[in-house]
């Protein structure tokens, strides 16, 4: 069984040593910053949606829907932020990005992602009904962008 210590105070910390002192030989220890949280994925996925069913879908000629405006909000954002954006040659000779993983991303790595994403919204006059509605964002800080 896995355990997983959030180091809050010293009562944990001193939980996590103990835990480290009789894990059995062969076990591994990682310690690490924090992976972005559901809520900023839930955020970060609405804020897709908003785009995907706004006047700003249309992208390299064709309709996108939010799992296509994921890779291309996240692969701007890795230009943007002065990452590494590579292209291979796919398995069937199609070009593929590979980009950076979401899911890995720390907290802040996610919040700067989707400050990335709002400022995009912001310049494209796109309105973030479904971000507004699931809670994510004021109604008042939204009004902003719609009028």
């Amino acid at each position: 069984m896995a355990e997983r210590f959030v180091l809050i105070n010293d009562h944990v910390r001193r939980n996590a040593l103990a835990a480290v002192n009789s894990a059995p030989v062969g076990f591994t220890v990682a310690v690490a910053e924090p992976k972005r949280s559901t809520d900023q994925n839930a955020k970060f996925h609405a804020i897709c949606t908003d785009i995907a069913n706004s006047h700003a879908s249309v992208w390299a000629g064709k309709k996108r829907n939010a799992d296509e405006w994921k890779v291309l909000l996240v692969s701007a954002h890795t230009k943007a932020t002065a990452g590494e954006v590579e292209f291979v040659p796919g398995l069937e000779g199609e070009f593929v990005n590979i980009r950076e993983s979401t899911s890995r991303m720390s907290v802040g790595r996610a919040a700067s992602l989707i400050t990335y994403a709002i400022a995009f919204c912001d310049e494209h006059g796109v309105v973030l009904k479904e971000t507004t509605k699931h809670g994510f964002i004021r109604e008042a800080a939204n009004d902003r962008r719609s009028a």
